[in-house]
């Protein structure tokens, strides 16, 4: 399958001594990629490096097979993004959001983002700046998915949503990529969107990827063991991946878990939820 995104030896480090090292990470295209972590892991440094809005120190991105920097123009055209924090004017109305991308997106569909406004209740005639944050993030949404790009880059797209608008931007993220041609890059604190929608997680932590699979492999061979405090001294050391007292009982995060049932036939053995692995792989002790 092909690649729509390659980092290579990746690292970008900032004065407060944050460093984004990314050795080697490959996208491909067709995939919904779940990108996780706790705030100033890195999320939003990676999304901005893949933008070209900061200036890397070292190593090379590709998107389309083309570089960030010769060829920023031609990939932008071929990205919808939506990040967290307005980059549209607030003076705009949504009708004035047509007139501007007409001018900005060669492939700008018009009659797209009338069906997305229309379909999202946005007012035509309304400046952004009267709009409810959850309008606005709609907004930008059916700006991103208006002129038929390959990648969207979406950070906390769905932040401010109520449920059912939040459900429904989802299934449109689902029928972006229906074939090979489209893609998206998701970062999200609402971890449960992922379980849904994800095909891959990348998990970052202090600026470095700590996991990447498939959003099946992490559901189906990871898992949460429960067990009196006691009991875990019983559990050999390469069998927990973090643990966390808890004040009756403790949770172990572990791998395979047909293995470990096998090994532990006196434990309870839960599956994992995203916010799980991410909590005690971020918070959890060490054996």
């Amino acid at each position: 399958m092909k690649n729509i995104i390659e980092i290579k030896n990746l690292t970008k480090r900032y004065d407060s001594n944050f460093q984004l090292d990314i050795s080697k990470l490959n996208i491909p295209s067709g995939r919904i990629i779940g990108l996780i972590g706790e705030n100033g892991a890195g999320k939003t440094t990676l999304i901005k490096c893949l933008l070209n809005l900061v200036k890397v120190d070292k190593g090379s991105i590709k998107i389309f097979d083309k570089d960030i920097v010769s060829d920023e123009a031609i990939i932008k055209e071929n990205i919808g993004i939506v990040l967290d924090g307005m980059f549209l004017p607030e003076v705009l109305t949504a009708k004035d959001v047509d007139s501007i991308m007409k001018d900005i997106y060669k492939s700008w569909d018009s009659s797209e983002f009338s069906r997305l406004v229309t379909d999202f209740q946005i007012p035509l005639n309304k400046k952004i700046k009267e709009l409810s944050k959850g309008m606005r993030k709609k907004l930008e949404i059916a700006s991103a998915l208006s002129h038929n790009a390959k990648l969207l880059i979406l950070d906390e797209a769905t932040s401010g949503l109520d449920p059912v608008v939040r459900d429904e931007i989802l299934d449109l993220l689902l029928k972006f990529v229906k074939d090979d041609e489209h893609s998206i890059l998701l970062s999200t604190h609402i971890t449960s969107e992922l379980e849904y929608i994800s095909d891959n997680i990348i998990f970052i932590d202090n600026g470095k990827i700590v996991l990447e699979d498939s959003r099946d492999n992490i559901m189906e061979n990871y898992g949460l063991l429960k067990c009196d405090v006691d009991y875990l001294e019983n559990i050999d050391k390469e069998d927990v991946i973090a643990y966390k007292k808890n004040k009756y009982d403790c949770h172990v995060l572990i791998n395979n878990v047909s293995k470990i049932r096998r090994k532990y036939k006196d434990v309870i053995i839960d599956k994992i939820t995203i916010q799980d692995l991410m909590v005690l792989m971020i918070k959890g002790e060490r054996k």
